[in-house]
């Protein structure tokens, strides 16, 4: 099996050099050439989880070197475009880790260069919305979505830590042109397989409207407030004033991804909140990493995404609205 990466940060590194420990043939599609020469010359750098690591703390293992092949983005679609001599054969499966901010219109059209008939996207953004565009872009080709709760952390160009253990659930995209049949089960079961054999834990689900809005509850809780307090995530429910206003932003997101969204999240929802921030103690949530660096957050698709289900159907999101407004003020500080 042939599995494209795109993306080098953390969630892509993480993914490419555990797969790249199976049968599976690993590229990493990455947005500059220096970074793609950097992963094809000398590797991927890996510090796994010890024994301890479901805890959260860092590993006491030795660094990991997982080699994969690397190109840019643009200089692979190019090459697909003028059908180069030598270039690799299009991918089983292409798995999009970039931040949503980078999942644009054009970068979708250089995967469309990039993919065959037979090519299988999964997505693994932290917000909602982008799956809309890309149904728009990729027509014709299976799209799923994926929901991990996996942590990690880029160091360097080719360093990743892995700083906590997930799940990680897919299935098919829901929407016009998207009905799954047989060819995409076995596409699923064939990438389960692969992932699980890389050390993921990996559940296939038709439900995923569930999950991803259950994803997006936990991100809008976590993410938002690690990064105005300038917190790991095991340490944001420690303090009891943190602790209130996890509750309270809780909810309100709840209850507007219930009523404006038609989530079923069930019993135990504000648990499985506080056992993310358990599972990924040591982890540094990818808002809080971004405002630290200067970047540009998703917290528009974050909070600002559930403040745009609330105005749909006429409600009420005062501290989404809040979060997405001081998150936005932290990050043009930090400029």
């Amino acid at each position: 099996m042939h599995i494209a990466i795109v993306g080098g940060g953390a969630l892509g590194l993480l993914h490419a050099a555990k797969l790249a420990s199976t049968e599976a043939e690993v590229t990493v599609w990455t947005r500059t050439e220096r970074q793609s020469v950097l992963l094809a010359d000398e590797g991927i750098r890996l510090l796994e989880l010890d024994e301890a690591g479901a805890a959260g703390e860092a590993s006491r293992q030795p660094a990991k070197i997982a080699r994969v092949s690397s190109r840019s983005l643009s200089a692979a679609a190019n090459e697909a475009e003028a059908g180069c001599e030598g270039q690799q054969q299009a991918p089983d499966w292409i798995l999009v880790t970039v931040k949503q901010a980078d999942l644009t219109r054009e970068l979708l059209r250089a995967l469309r260069k990039l993919a065959a008939a037979h090519t299988a996207f999964l997505f693994l953004q932290n917000g909602i919305g982008h799956l809309e565009l890309a149904a728009q872009e990729l027509p014709e080709l299976p799209l799923f979505i994926g929901v991990t709760t996996e942590g990690a952390l880029r160091q360097d160009g080719r360093t990743v830590r892995h700083t906590g253990r997930g799940q990680l659930w897919l299935g098919r995209a829901s929407g016009k042109g998207q009905a799954a049949g047989k060819k995409d089960e076995n596409q699923q079961i064939m990438l389960q397989n692969t992932l699980q054999l890389a050390g993921f834990t990996v559940l296939l689900s038709k439900t995923m409207n569930n999950r991803v809005y259950e994803k997006l509850l936990i991100n809008a809780i976590i993410n938002p407030l690690t990064a105005i307090f300038d917190v790991t995530n095991g340490e944001l429910p420690q303090h009891s004033a943190r602790l209130r206003l996890m509750r309270a932003l809780y909810e309100e997101t709840n209850e507007i991804l219930r009523v404006a969204g038609g989530a079923e999240l069930g019993e135990g929802a504000w648990e499985r909140v506080l056992a993310v921030c358990a599972a990924t103690s040591a982890n540094v949530s990818s808002m809080l990493s971004d405002v630290r660096a200067g970047r540009p957050t998703e917290v528009q698709w974050i909070n600002g995404g559930v403040s745009s289900l609330a105005r749909r159907v006429g409600m009420k999101s005062p501290l989404n609205d809040a979060m997405s407004e001081m998150v936005r003020h932290l990050q043009d500080d930090r400029r």
